[in-house]
């Protein structure tokens, strides 16, 4: 299982899958093989959903960004 949290306040945000984990990795920008946090906006979510990936990620990023238009979001191995 997969943890993945708000950056900028430590908050759990929620556990995701590994297939939900490469999802993200295939669709988000990495900086360097190490690299364990992201980026995302809206827009971000939007063209997630539009790949298909499960919705369960959606629902769960968008609750995340609540009111913001944007955050970073890091994971790790739980």
């Amino acid at each position: 299982m997969i943890k993945l949290f708000d950056s900028a306040s430590g908050t759990h945000i929620g556990t995701i899958s590994e297939e939900q984990l490469q999802v993200l990795v295939d669709a988000l920008e990495e900086e360097g093989v190490e690299d364990r946090d992201y980026y995302i906006n809206r827009a971000t979510v939007e063209i997630l959903e539009g790949r298909g990936p499960d919705s369960s990620l959606v629902r769960m990023l968008r609750a995340a960004l609540g009111d913001r238009e944007d955050m970073d979001i890091r994971w790790q191995t739980a």
